[in-house]
């Protein structure tokens, strides 16, 4: 049996520049052990599946060594893929049920946003690996359910950060988000995020850890809409708007291939 298999760079409108995720289409459960496999195999940040059910649809991510709780490019690329091959009419509302309970994506204009859940930072000790691992004394660290959290002095110390990932992989955590205020007018803050214990030394544009930063900076600055620049090599742009115990997440995609896995 195959199965539609798409690669798509989420949060961009540009090829080649954002994230990459690909999304396989199923239409029977099949076993982790096949996912993590297809992951392996597309050896991307993460590989999206996804399963039409009555009222929403199943997805889950994969790493190429693990499945993990929540995404943002994956699920933008997965709403994406809906929309632009007709699977889902534009007007209506991508439902998807997750690990991380149900997670929605609607059209705005040019722009596609979802709903996330919040995942503010609480402040923490800096452990010692993190400590080495970045090479520097943050000027704050937290810590929320799934990441450490760091804030730094400036933009110029993110964008020459040179982690030691051996170092950072040695953390209890999934990941470590890095962020400053931008010195670019464009945006309201910079960010960078390293998953070395996912087998991801530093992700392009990472959704997820934009429920952290829309909380944090939206308190720090002082604003409800904020736009945030992940500051990778391929670098990619999301828009946050935190309510409450939610934080809505903007971006765009560009499909780049459309092809078939053969199951």
């Amino acid at each position: 049996m195959n199965y539609p298999l798409y690669i798509v760079d989420a949060f961009t409108n540009e090829k080649f520049k954002g994230n990459p995720a690909a999304v396989c289409i199923v239409d029977e459960p099949k076993s982790e052990r096949w996912m993590q496999q297809v992951a392996a195999e597309m050896n991307l940040s993460e590989t999206a599946f996804i399963e039409q059910g009555a009222e929403h649809y199943e997805l889950r991510w994969f790493t190429p060594i693990a499945e993990i709780d929540l995404c943002g490019h994956a699920t933008l690329a997965t709403a994406h893929i809906l929309w632009e091959t007709g699977r889902l009419p534009q007007h209506e509302t991508a439902r998807f049920m997750t690990k991380s309970g149900l997670l929605t994506a609607v059209h705005k204009g040019d722009w596609m946003e979802m709903n996330f859940p919040s995942e503010p930072p609480e402040a923490a000790v800096a452990p010692e690996e993190l400590i080495q691992g970045l090479g520097l004394i943050p000027r704050y660290v937290g810590r929320n359910r799934m990441d450490y959290f760091v804030e730094l002095d400036s933009e110029d110390t993110l964008r020459t950060l040179r982690p030691d990932f051996g170092m950072l992989a040695r953390l209890s955590a999934r990941g470590i988000i890095v962020t400053s205020r931008s010195t670019n007018a464009a945006y309201d803050f910079v960010s960078r995020a390293f998953f070395p214990g996912t087998g991801i030394d530093e992700d392009p544009v990472t959704g997820s850890a934009h429920c952290a930063l829309a909380p944090y900076w939206a308190k720090r600055l002082r604003k409800q809409e904020l736009t945030g620049y992940q500051a990778s090599e391929r670098g990619g742009i999301v828009k946050v708007r935190p309510d409450g115990e939610r934080v809505y997440l903007q971006g765009q995609a560009v499909t780049i291939l459309r092809g078939q896995l053969e199951g």
